[in-house]
C-alpha cells in the first residue's frame, strides 16, 4: 500500500524529514497509519514515496492472516538493507513496527530484528513523538505494547490530513469482547471501547468541512458502539449515524465491521429510515454450520443469521450484503461445509471474503483437535469461492441498465477516465473530467467488467 500523506507543520519550525508508512491489513490500520502521520507532523515529517528516502519508516502490521509474523520478518529484512544503505551514506533512519503483530510479537521482533528502533502496539501510537525522542537519546530499542489506561483518541491532534477523493475512514470503536475461538483481535486490540459522541462528531465535522462526502465508521465490532453522548446518555450506532447525517451533513455513511449479535432493532430501523446509510452491509457469518459456529464461539446459529437477514431486507429491500467465511475450522466436516454452502445459496451475497482457517498463536482453536488437512481446506475454499464469485457476478450484472449515484474518488486507469464507488461499493469507471473527483454524480451503468462496472454520466450531480 502506498504511504499515507504527511505535511510538515508550518508552525513547528522543524526541518522536513521523510516519512514512509507501509500499511497492511484492515481499514482500521489505514486509519491508524493516517493518525500516526498526524502525530508526527509537528516533528517535521512529510511523506516520501519510497523507504530509500525516509528518515523514518513505519511498518503497520496485521496479525489476522496466516504466517503474519513471518511476513513481517521478511519485510524487515528488506528494510534492514535500506537502513544500512542510508547509514553508509550518512543518514540515520528510524525503523518502527506498529500494529497487531507488534502487539503480539514485540519481544520476538526485537530478538530477531535488533535493528528495529521502535515497537508499538495499536493502542500506543499517540505516544510516538515521545518514542522517537527516546530512540534518539538512548542506545537500544523502544517498546510500547502495554494497554495504556488513557484512550489514545484523547491525545491525538484534532486536525488530520484529509484524504483526496471525498471519502474517509473514521474510527469510532476499538477492541472486541466476543473472543471468537479463531481470532487474535481481543489479545492485540484489547477490550471494546467506544469514543465519546462529541469526539466523533467533531472529527466528522472537520472532514465534511474539507469536502468529504462519504464517511466509513470503523470498529472491530462497530455496531457494538456505545459512546457517551453530550446529553450524558449512551448512544448506539443508530443514533450516532442519524446525528452524523442530520446534524453534521454527512451525505453517505457506511460502517464496518459488524457482528450479527449487535445488530439491534434500532440499527435495523436506521437502514429503513436513514437514506444516508448506504444500502451495503458487511455482516460476517463465518460458517453455516451450527456445530462449527458453536466451536467458533460466535454466539448465534445459522438460522438466527438467516432471520436477521430477512429483517434487514424487509427494512431495506435494496440492501446488498457482504460477509466473511472461514473454511476448515478445526472439526469441520464435509457436512458442515455443505451447510455453509447452503447458507450462501439461501442468503445471496454481493461480495464476500473467504479464507482457509489458519491457527493464530494463543487462540483456543489453535490447540483444538480435528485440524483439517491443508489439501481439504484448499479444495473447500476453491468450491466456496466459485459460488461466491458466481453470486457477485450475478449481482453486478443486474446493475447493468440501472442508474446509480457514484462518488468519484480518483482517476481511472485510462486517460480521461475517472472512477468511484456505487452505493453498493462497486467500482465504477466513466469517461469524465477530473473536476468530478470528490463529487457525487448520477451514472447509467452500461457495461460489466470482471471486477467493476462501466458507466456513462447523465449530467446530474449532488445526489448521495
Amino acid at each position: 500500500m502506498s504511504p499515507l500523506p504527511c505535511v510538515p507543520s508550518a508552525q513547528s519550525g522543524k526541518q522536513a524529514r521523510g516519512l514512509h508508512v507501509i500499511t497492511w491489513g484492515c481499514q482500521m490500520n489505514v486509519y491508524d497509519s493516517a493518525r500516526m502521520t498526524d502525530v508526527l507532523r509537528p516533528l517535521g515529517y512529510r511523506a516520501v514515496d519510497a523507504p530509500d528516502n525516509a528518515d523514518m519508516i513505519i511498518l503497520n502490521t496485521c496479525h489476522i492472516r496466516d504466517r503474519a509474523a513471518e511476513k513481517v520478518f521478511s519485510e524487515l529484512g528488506r528494510l534492514r538493507l535500506v537502513k544500512e544503505a542510508r547509514a553508509q551514506a550518512g543518514h540515520k533512519t528510524v525503523l518502527a513496527v506498529a500494529g497487531c503483530v507488534a502487539q503480539a510479537e514485540g519481544r520476538e521482533i526485537l530478538a530477531r530484528a535488533p535493528y528495529v528502533d521502535i515497537v508499538l502496539g495499536p493502542q500506543t501510537y499517540h505516544r510516538l513523538p515521545e518514542m522517537v525522542a527516546r530512540a534518539a537519546r538512548a542506545a537500544g530499542a523502544v517498546i510500547e505494547t502495554d494497554f495504556p489506561v488513557e484512550q489514545k483518541f484523547d491525545f491525538l491532534p484534532p486536525e488530520r490530513e484529509v484524504p483526496a477523493g471525498g471519502a474517509a475512514f473514521l474510527t469510532i470503536q476499538e477492541g472486541c469482547d466476543k473472543f471468537c475461538s479463531f481470532c487474535v483481535v481481543p489479545y492485540t486490540r484489547g477490550a471494546e471501547a467506544s469514543r465519546p459522541v462529541n469526539a466523533v462528531l467533531e472529527e466528522a465535522r472537520r472532514l465534511v468541512a474539507h469536502g468529504v462526502k462519504e464517511i466509513t465508521l470503523l470498529g472491530q465490532n462497530v455496531n457494538a458502539y456505545h459512546g457517551e453522548g453530550p446529553d450524558g446518555a449512551i448512544w448506539g450506532l443508530a443514533r450516532l449515524t442519524a446525528e452524523l447525517a442530520d446534524g453534521i451533513g454527512v451525505a453517505r455513511i457506511r460502517y464496518t465491521t459488524s457482528h450479527p449479535r449487535d445488530m439491534d432493532a434500532d440499527l435495523i430501523a436506521a437502514h429503513r429510515d436513514q437514506r444516508a446509510l448506504m444500502p451495503f452491509l458487511h455482516l460476517p457469518v463465518q460458517s453455516g454450520s451450527d456445530r462449527v459456529l458453536a466451536a467458533m464461539n460466535r454466539g448465534h446459529t445459522a438460522q438466527e443469521y438467516r432471520d436477521l437477514v430477512t429483517r434487514l431486507r424487509a427494512a431495506r429491500p435494496d440492501l446488498a450484503l457482504s460477509s466473511d467465511f472461514i473454511v476448515g475450522h478445526p472439526g469441520e466436516t464435509e457436512d458442515d461445509f455443505e451447510q455453509t454452502m447452503q447458507l450462501i445459496r439461501d442468503v445471496g451475497f454481493a461480495q464476500a471474503y473467504s479464507f482457509k482457517y489458519s491457527p493464530r498463536p494463543g487462540t483456543p482453536a489453535s490447540g483444538a483437535g480435528g485440524q483439517v488437512p491443508e489439501e481439504v481446506k484448499d479444495a473447500r475454499l476453491q468450491k466456496l469461492q466459485a459460488l461466491l464469485r458466481e453470486q457477485q457476478d450475478a449481482f453486478n450484472a443486474a446493475t447493468v441498465g440501472r442508474r446509480v449515484s457514484v462518488l468519484f474518488t480518483g482517476r481511472g486507469r485510462k486517460p480521461g477516465q475517472i472512477s468511484g464507488k456505487s452505493p453498493y461499493l462497486q467500482a465504477v469507471h466513466v469517461d469524465g473530467p477530473d473536476s468530478l473527483i470528490g463529487q457525487v454524480a448520477e451514472v447509467d451503468i452500461v457495461k460489466l467488467y470482471t471486477n467493476s462496472l462501466g458507466g456513462v454520466l447523465t449530467g446530474e450531480t449532488g445526489k448521495a
